[in-house]
């Protein structure tokens, strides 16, 4: 096993983390900043390291997984507490998203994992596994929500 460190190139408010505080964990967004939600609470993103998940500012093989949860939404107003919470799609997602996948793997050292999570509830699944154009070894699907896991070969 790998003793590198893991990346969350997309890391939000860290929701989905059982512990956010691990010390090999970089949490990386392109944002910091905290809002009150319609209910009250507070949401805030807190990253390690603002960053750009499309270019990814560490060398080639740097951690053993790297977690790649972009936003999903293309229709979601831009105060709306969905955007604040999950981020929005450009219209360039194909690209973007693309190019996160590939600085992913890039950081991911041979035999690393990249595991990718996604809504599909505007952009489904299958049409972000074109744009990505590598298979995953296996998944998990809840909803419309799913959890894919890719491994970098050696060589690639």
């Amino acid at each position: 096993m790998s003793d590198k460190p893991i990346i969350d190139v997309c890391c939000g408010g860290k929701m989905f983390w059982f512990d956010t505080d691990r010390w090999d964990v970089i949490f990386m967004d392109n944002r910091a900043e905290e809002h009150t939600l319609c209910d009250g609470r507070t949401f805030r993103v807190d990253p390690d390291i603002i960053g750009d998940f499309r270019n990814i500012p560490f060398p080639d093989n740097t951690f053993s997984v790297a977690v790649f949860d972009p936003p999903h939404l293309i229709q979601a107003g831009e105060d709306s507490w969905l955007a604040k919470k999950y981020g929005r799609l450009e219209e360039s997602w194909r690209d973007d998203i693309r190019k996160g996948f590939s600085e992913c793997l890039r950081v991911v050292e041979p035999g690393g994992l990249v595991i990718f999570k996604w809504s599909d509830t505007q952009v489904t699944t299958g049409d972000v596994l074109a744009v990505i154009d590598h298979k995953p070894l296996f998944g998990n699907r809840r909803g419309n929500g799913i959890f894919l896991v890719f491994r970098k070969d050696v060589g690639e």
